[in-house]
């Protein structure tokens, strides 16, 4: 039986609820700024995340919601100038605590440095995103509580292609069967399910609908020994919280 050596995090939606009142608001200060009478409200956000990536969400955006939109100048880089200015908006707004980690995320990355699990990140976000999120909602170290940061451009291909997962599992030398995931969305499941791994997710507001066939476990949330969490599908094998014990138990049942 393979050895549970890892756990492999998507952030957005994940770790902290970042969409709704983070990346969006983010995005809309960064259209205010370039002068544009662009406005994402919630319902139009749910449905642009249909698109993984910032730049290319800005892109899918234009394409179906402003298609005589005429940049100025070249369009890759009038995109590209958009996302610094909304990543240096979202940035902004974690430094002063607008985003926190949903529950149960601290205690259980606590949990799993202590029993000598390995971390990683797997996220299409900028990295200047995670290191954000990760130093201010966190801790300070928070960076350094995980082996490998595998986002943005670093791979061509974004989620729902498995290639991040694959590349993070590169760098550390590890193989499907050694690890979990754990994301949020249809196109995160689809990713890591297409890299071979195992699956726990937690829906947010924007993902609980959304059709995550693949999964092992789906959530409502991590839960607290004192907040258990909702079972929405599969078997929680007599926990009703996320922590290490569960974690084994479930990666046996699907490497046993």
């Amino acid at each position: 039986m393979a050895e549970l050596k890892a756990l492999l995090f998507d952030v957005d939606g994940t770790l902290a609820d970042t969409e709704r009142d983070g990346h969006r608001v983010a995005f809309n200060r960064a259209f205010a700024d370039a002068g544009l009478d662009w406005d994402w409200s919630v319902g139009l956000y749910g449905e642009l995340l249909a698109v993984t990536g910032g730049k290319e969400r800005i892109k899918h955006f234009l394409a179906g919601h402003r298609p005589d939109f005429q940049a100025p100048g070249d369009l890759d880089a009038f995109v590209a100038g958009l996302h610094k200015a909304k990543t240096a908006h979202y940035t902004a707004m974690l430094a002063e605590g607008a985003v926190q980690l949903r529950p149960g995320v601290r205690r259980l990355l606590q949990e799993a440095r202590a029993a000598g699990l390995r971390l990683a990140v797997a996220t299409t976000t900028t990295p200047e995103n995670v290191s954000a999120l990760l130093t201010h909602s966190l801790a300070e170290d928070g960076m350094d509580w995980f082996e490998v940061i595998a986002a943005g451009d670093i791979v061509p291909a974004k989620k729902p292609a498995p290639d991040i997962y694959l590349w993070a599992m590169q760098k550390m030398g590890l193989t499907p069967a050694e690890c979990l995931a754990f994301e949020d969305s249809r196109n995160g499941v689809r990713s890591s399910t297409a890299a071979g791994l195992t699956t726990l997710v937690t829906v947010n507001g924007y993902t609980e609908n959304e059709d995550l066939s693949g999964a092992a476990l789906i959530l409502d949330n991590f839960g607290e020994p004192d907040a258990p969490f909702t079972v929405l599908a599969g078997e929680a094998l007599g926990a009703d919280h996320v922590d290490v014990a569960l974690l084994r138990r479930l990666h046996a049942t699907h490497h046993g």
